[in-house]
């Protein structure tokens, strides 16, 4: 596995675990790196990806949904939502990764950690939410924008 793919699919499994129990995202990523080894750039990067997901996952969800209305977000398994979510992130909210490496990088993760027909699911949906990018990103920005208001605010 080439090294940020590996640090996707610790912050993958780390959001996984994030969804499916109360543990804290610093507790869950420390327990995985206990067992696999990064230089601290991808540990970094992967820490980019869990903290920059997690605020914004009811956001993310919402453009998912969008684009693939024939399956209910809460029907599409935790480990394919994570997947849709960290792509989208990186492309669109992030504009860290080009949009068809996220994609590839993606498809290559549900191959590892979904289904048999994830891959495909993965690909339809990120395609068609490449395809409105631009749109994405600016909403992403009012949302972030508006987020750090009221941060701002309360403090």
């Amino acid at each position: 596995m080439k090294p940020r793919t590996k640090a996707r699919s610790l912050a993958l499994q780390v959001l996984y675990e994030c969804d499916l129990t109360s543990h804290s995202p610093q507790a869950a990523m420390e327990e995985r790196l206990k067992d696999e080894t990064l230089d601290a750039n991808l540990v970094k990067f992967a820490y980019d990806i869990i903290n920059g997901v997690l605020p914004i996952t009811h956001q993310l969800d919402d453009f998912i949904a969008q684009h693939a209305p024939e399956w209910p977000l809460d029907q599409v398994a935790v480990i394919d939502r994570n997947i849709l979510r960290i792509a989208l992130w990186e492309f669109a909210v992030e504009g860290c990764t080009p949009v068809k490496v996220a994609i590839n990088e993606a498809i290559e993760l549900a191959k590892i950690f979904g289904a048999d027909s994830t891959p495909r699911f993965v690909n339809g949906v990120l395609g068609s939410l490449a395809n409105r990018q631009q749109e994405i990103r600016q909403k992403f920005k009012k949302i972030l924008t508006n987020q750090d208001e009221k941060t701002a605010h309360q403090n």
